[in-house]
């Protein structure tokens, strides 16, 4: 055996990522699929801990008029458990919601009318995303993309952010090529 990849997942291991290991010269795979139920000893602490680190946000969050609820921000939590379980990921530490709503409080697009369900979606549009992409950007370059096309060509646009631009660049980010356009002064000086 000259080696081995094991392949942990929640669901079943999808083609693509088959594929990229054979394509790394990796010649056998091992999958084991893990279910939820195996990870439930500390959930109710770790919910906990979660909502805890979610409402220190309020301290950063209110410059911008922004603020959450003991109980939204538990919604919070439960909604990143569930996109956690629906994208067959696992997450051990805080997670990301802190990073999101760090990251997307000074939006000219958030007020205190669209600021949960606008942060439940994100949370849902980024584990997505983080899948689409392979694992293979971080997950703060993931949330500044996400952030700067929100904030940019989306408009504020949830839909034009998954369905076009984070679509777009998880394509492009799979299949190794750049999305970024080219420079046309550089064209230019090539002539």
């Amino acid at each position: 055996m000259d080696f081995l990849y094991i392949y942990i997942t929640t669901k079943s291991a999808k083609s693509q990522d088959l594929y990229f290991g054979l394509f790394c010269g990796i010649k056998y795979v091992e999958v084991i699929v893990m279910d939820f139920a195996l990870i439930p000893f500390a959930g109710g602490f770790i919910q906990k801990q979660a909502t805890n680190e979610v409402i220190k946000c309020n301290d950063y969050t209110a410059r911008f008029g922004l603020f959450l609820t003991a109980e939204q921000a538990s919604e919070l939590v439960e909604t990143r458990t569930t996109a956690l379980r629906e994208n067959g990921r696992i997450e051990f530490g805080g997670g990301v919601i802190d990073k999101v709503i760090r990251e997307f409080c000074d939006s000219p697009f958030l007020s205190m009318r669209n600021y949960t369900q606008t942060m439940h979606e994100l949370l849902e549009i980024f584990y997505y995303y983080k899948n689409e992409t392979l694992d293979l950007v971080s997950d703060e370059d993931l949330i500044k993309r996400m952030k700067d096309s929100f904030d940019g060509v989306c408009q504020g646009s949830l839909e034009l952010l998954a369905g076009r631009e984070l679509d777009s660049y998880a394509r492009s980010i799979r299949f190794g090529y750049s999305d970024e356009p080219e420079d046309e002064e550089d064209e230019d000086a090539e002539s």
